[in-house]
């Protein structure tokens, strides 16, 4: 995790707060870690994304007495479009985290097919026959049932 937080060239003073930010928001969030193998990339990540509000946040707090300067429109857009910006990604952040609440809740089948289907690139219909002992012509309509068992699930608590 440091490696990532110095890559960022921060200050001292600020690598020091990010690594400390990314501890504390692991144990804010330890009870929700349902993989602890992959705790260390939970970590990792959690750094990178509080390099970059640093990173995002000094920019913003360039001090001048340029009038010109302060006249143009910032390349960030307005302070109400910034928040309507967050707003948005909070919302889509919240619809992201509910289609996973979800998903978890689905049968075990259902969820073994659509994760092996989500893979990038996905795998041949024969590929996933092999690995999850369903009949290939089975697959397309036992996907179409599971997306549809999901689709109801979000539909039924407002999701969609």
């Amino acid at each position: 995790m440091w490696s990532v937080v110095r890559a960022h060239r921060l200050s001292d003073a600020d690598a020091h707060e990010v690594f400390q930010t990314a501890w504390f928001r692991f144990a804010q969030h330890l009870g929700r870690i349902r993989e602890p193998g992959k705790a260390g990339a939970w970590l990792a990540s959690t750094a990178r994304h509080e390099c970059l509000k640093v990173i995002r946040s000094s920019q913003r707090l360039t001090l001048t007495d340029d009038p010109q300067l302060l006249d143009r429109v910032s390349e960030d857009g307005t302070p109400e479009q910034s928040l309507l910006d967050s707003e948005e990604a909070a919302a889509q952040g919240e619809r992201v985290r509910r289609l996973w609440q979800e998903f978890e809740e689905l049968g075990e089948r259902c969820r073994q097919l659509l994760r092996v289907l989500m893979a990038s690139p996905p795998p041949s219909y024969q590929d996933v026959s092999a690995a999850l002992g369903i009949a290939v012509g089975s697959i397309g309509p036992l996907r179409q049932r599971c997306l549809r068992r999901l689709r109801a699930r979000l539909e039924a608590r407002g999701a969609m």
